[in-house]
């Protein structure tokens, strides 16, 4: 159609993806609807009651962005039964602390229509309830935003006004420990770089300040989203589909959630019309992969059920975070954003390959294939391995969670890769420092050009005659993907080497494509060894570097 000649999708389509999530839950309410227990064996670590909380608080979510009356009735119904004794208490880095955010959100969100018409005792007992929210002890990380987020509610309703804003203040002055410039937040100390950062780090304070209608507030945290979106409209691939990196994946189009927000709040540099392709491309990538069962729920998993990508605070509810994608149902069917046709995402218009300097990454994408490559040199949460550790993660793959692993360095069959520092990003390359194990240092620098991809290591600390393997993509339907040695390295597949008396320089030549009859990878890149741990490559076009991983500085142009 003309409106959507990308994806398809209207307002209307989004309207009717929301009815129906919430007709699919209904069933699965108890009796007073306080609690959703959805189907299947699955249990978080914080135990069935949480679960149906999670249910009740994340479904709450769509029906406040929907803003269907005859819905928001029964979640009145089951508010006042929640918060009579049905809900656990909100207790320190407790699971219910997530939740009330969503229930405070929602609550502020559709106040007329909701909140305003409750029988005064049960709004007295659902303040209490959601006041614990300010005092709780959140997790050092994004949780610190849902005090802020129930803050902003209980002040707004006059409930204990100066802890409403001690627990917003605090809340907000701690995420500020956290921001690394360029629209980038890591979530928690260290360097946790993911779609957190679009759905929680982003969207709360900005949401709040909206709400509060606190333009200082609303110009900080306003300005960080619209810089973020520059980066983040380059992590969605031309068939619509995010990165495949970090955790809590099964949120899925979660990820149009700092999209929308954008336009919602006049901070974004994306016309309206990218802004819908990208939102309205992952809601058609997950529900046309097997998202949604047979009975219309979202299941646990990124595509269709797929335990690898879930963590141990994961419940049968989890996926409905994915609400937050429906955002954009809080602008009028009139707004530019939805009145405007679609137009290219970045992924559909050009080539490229973006440096990110805060996360240390580069973006490569190519567009005769929409496929978007991620070329990690900064980011790193080794609790949730392999989905922050590796090299590379793309749109169009996923990382392998048991032996041979992709886009690794294993050394001494070690694969680990710990303690990641950047060593910096620019022109079409990025590079980073790690550990393997105690005593082994690995430097890799990368270069990318098209789809080509030159990736040189220098391996440190290991005895001489250590293996090194060298990995790149995991395979995929649809895909070619491809490792040549290169320099130190020998054989197909997993190129493999032996270590030296000192630091030992291997190179790889890699391509991960979807284009049909693709050029030989060898005819679009030289790469030969130049002496004193250096490495010279030319690509095709021309353009050459010279590539040093120990130096100060790891690349040099050496021109056309």
């Amino acid at each position: 159609m003309s409106l959507s000649p990308s994806t398809g999708r209207t307002r209307a389509h989004w309207e009717a993806t929301a009815d129906a999530l919430l007709a699919a839950v209904e069933p699965y309410a108890t009796d007073d609807k306080a609690l959703y227990h959805l189907p299947g064996g699955h249990e978080s670590w914080s135990g069935r009651l949480s679960d149906g909380l999670e249910g009740y608080a994340r479904t709450l979510l769509l029906a406040a962005f929907r803003r269907d009356e005859t819905v928001l009735e029964r979640y009145a119904d089951g508010l006042a039964a929640g918060v009579s004794g049905v809900w656990p208490r909100i207790e320190d880095r407790g699971q219910p602390l997530v939740e009330a955010a969503s229930v405070a959100l929602a609550l502020r969100l559709t106040r007329p229509l909701l909140w305003d018409r409750l029988p005064d005792a049960v709004r007295q007992r659902a303040a209490a309830w959601l006041g614990d929210a300010l005092d709780a002890e959140p997790w050092p990380c994004n949780w610190e935003l849902f005090p802020v987020t129930v803050g902003g509610f209980l002040q707004e309703t006059g409930y204990e006004p100066e802890a409403s804003r001690k627990a917003v203040d605090r809340g907000l002055a701690r995420i500020e420990d956290w921001y690394v410039g360029d629209g980038w937040y890591t979530d928690g100390d260290g360097r946790k770089f993911d779609h957190y950062n679009g759905w929680a780090m982003h969207l709360y304070p900005v949401l709040h300040a909206w709400l509060a209608g606190d333009d200082r507030l609303l110009e900080l945290y306003g300005g960080r989203l619209s810089r973020h979106l520059e980066d983040y409209a380059r992590l969605f691939g031309g068939d619509g589909a995010p990165m495949r990196q970090g955790r809590s994946l099964t949120y899925r189009f979660a990820t149009a959630a700092p999209l929308w927000l954008g336009a919602l709040t006049g901070h974004t540099p994306l016309a309206p019309g990218v802004t819908r392709r990208l939102a309205s491309g992952a809601l058609s990538y997950f529900l046309e992969r097997g998202a949604v069962d047979a009975n219309g729920l979202l299941t646990l998993g990124w595509h269709g059920p797929d335990p690898s990508v879930l963590q141990g605070y994961s419940g049968p509810a989890s996926p409905y975070w994915a609400s937050k994608g429906f955002l954009g149902l809080l602008l009028p069917a009139d707004h530019p954003v939805w009145t405007a046709p679609e137009e290219p995402a970045p992924a559909e218009r050009e080539d490229a390959v973006t440096a990110l300097a805060a996360p240390n990454w580069l973006l490569q994408s190519t567009r005769s294939d929409g496929v978007v490559r991620l070329h990690n040199h900064g980011s790193e949460d080794v609790r949730y391995d392999p989905y922050y550790t590796r090299l590379a993660y793309s749109t169009a793959t996923a990382p392998s969670t048991s032996p041979p692993y992709d886009n690794s360095v294993i050394v001494g069959g070690d694969p680990r890769r710990t303690d990641i520092v950047p060593l910096g990003a620019g022109d079409g390359w990025a590079a980073s420092r790690h550990s393997v194990g105690d005593r082994v240092r690995v430097t890799s620098v990368v270069l990318a050009d098209g789809a080509v991809e030159v990736r040189v290591h220098e391996v440190a600390g290991a005895p001489p005659g250590t293996e090194v393997r060298v990995t790149g993509w995991a395979p995929a339907d649809g895909l070619r993907a491809e490792l040549l040695p290169a320099v130190g390295l020998a054989g197909d597949g997993e190129p493999v080497g032996v270590t030296s008396s000192g630091p030992t320089l291997f190179a790889a030549v890699a391509r991960l494509t979807a284009e049909p009859g693709p050029a030989p990878l060898a005819d679009l890149v030289t790469v030969r060894p130049s002496g004193d741990g250096q490495v010279d490559v030319r690509f095709g076009g021309g353009r050459g570097v010279r590539v040093r991983p120990a130096g100060e500085c790891p690349v040099t142009d050496l021109g056309g």
